[in-house]
């Protein structure tokens, strides 16, 4: 292809999946589900894979989208999900992904090797997400045996609160700085994924967790679908002291397309420009360099512009990307170069 194949940081296809209608895994990927990721799609964007979420939703899901469309907003943390469902939801979303790999759909990917290798073979490429860790036990049992069924990239949070800390609400105009941080579980689940070499995603923890996942991980800091605070504040961004610790530790932040922490009005409203998108690139590469941004679309759990629409749309994003001035190596670098390169060092 003449243009560079996109890794992405975050998408929620797999509880797209399990919560449809759709005949089969295998159909829904192939198409008929409906959702922003799918072979066909995915081919016609040159988008070749990315970080699949292993999500648990709560029953507030919908309505908390209708709110974040006001000018403003508060929205209360939902409360603490239930571990026996927790780990339930998060075994069946595993098990489709795993499904898909033996239907020859995508390749399940351990290293950055493995996703060299499957976007060469024009294989769509999996790293296995878990995004909130409310299924991972105290003991790290599930943890461990997801590792075997190649998890290798987990947040203690979604915006909500774990035994191992406190997400930060949707909440705008805000500061990340909500609660308190990690627990003292929280703490020994960082080191746990030090030691089985699980990255450690930082999006949606609020900043006293930010803070304490700096000072206890000796990996390079992470946040897979996070924005700049300084271009829309809304609590779920990164500040310019955040975003300069993830320099200074050689990480990266993948830009999240969900229209809400792109906006300067915070407001999730798909009648959002592409050059917005770029707006918030732009930064990023100011404040961490451009070795260290990528892409962390929130594809099938977000909205997203309605120019790009799903991964179809995403030669939109490119073309936006030249029409700022980016060349070539710097393109190839953002869509799937920088993360290639963080996954070299986090999973070895």
């Amino acid at each position: 292809m003449k243009h560079p194949l996109i890794f992405d940081g975050h998408n929620d296809l797999l509880l797209q999946i399990q919560s449809g209608s759709v005949a089969s895994d295998k159909d829904g990927f192939l198409g008929s589900g409906g959702h922003h990721i799918d072979l066909f799609k995915a081919t016609k964007g040159g988008f070749a894979g990315g970080f699949f979420a292993i999500f648990v939703p709560h029953d507030g899901d919908a309505s908390f989208m209708e709110e974040m469309k006001a000018d403003s907003y508060d929205l209360p943390l939902p409360p603490a999900a239930d571990w026996p469902r927790s780990a339930q939801i998060a075994l069946a979303q595993a098990a489709i992904l795993i499904r898909l790999e033996t239907q020859g759909a995508l390749k399940i990917c351990r290293t950055a090797a493995d996703i060299r290798g499957a976007m060469q073979d024009g294989i769509m490429a999996a790293v296995v997400h878990m995004e909130g860790a409310e299924a991972i036990d105290p003991d790290f049992h599930l943890l461990e045996v997801l590792h075997s069924a190649e998890l290798r990239s987990l947040g203690p949070v979604w915006s909500r609160p774990t035994i191992y800390g406190h997400g930060v609400p949707f909440r705008f105009p805000s500061s990340p700085d909500t609660g308190p941080g990690l627990t003292a579980d929280g703490v020994r689940l960082v080191k746990k994924c030090n030691e089985l070499n699980i990255l450690i995603d930082l999006s949606h923890l609020n900043d006293a967790g930010f803070w304490d996942v700096e000072r206890h991980s000796r990996k390079p800091l992470v946040a897979t679908h996070s924005n700049a605070h300084a271009l829309c504040p809304h609590s779920r961004n990164l500040t310019d002291r955040q975003l300069h610790a993830i320099r200074d530790s050689d990480g990266l932040v993948g830009l999240n397309f969900a229209v809400a922490f792109l906006r300067e009005d915070g407001r999730m409203d798909a009648d959002t420009p592409v050059s917005r998108m770029i707006d918030h690139l732009d930064y990023l590469i100011c404040e961490l360099g451009e070795d260290r941004v990528g892409l962390g679309s929130d594809f099938d759990g977000a909205t997203v512009p309605a120019e790009i629409k799903d991964v179809s749309g995403l030669p939109v994003l490119r073309k936006a990307m030249k029409a700022r001035g980016y060349d070539d190596r710097l393109m190839a670098k953002l869509c799937h170069g920088n993360w290639l390169r963080l996954l070299e060092q986090t999973l070895a």
